[in-house]
């Protein structure tokens, strides 16, 4: 009844998959927004 490794490591995978959710979501924001900003750039170069 003591031995809780497995819920442990349930607890670290959900853990590590919103970490990854997270920073996906992350990513993506910043990436859309870069590509707007060199959209921009090479707009006024042209």
């Amino acid at each position: 009844m003591n031995d809780e490794t497995g819920a442990v490591a349930i607890e670290y995978g959900l853990i590590a998959s919103l970490i990854a959710i997270a920073t996906i979501s992350a990513a993506r924001s910043v990436g859309s927004k870069l590509s707007g900003t060199f959209a921009r750039i090479s707009g006024n170069l042209a």
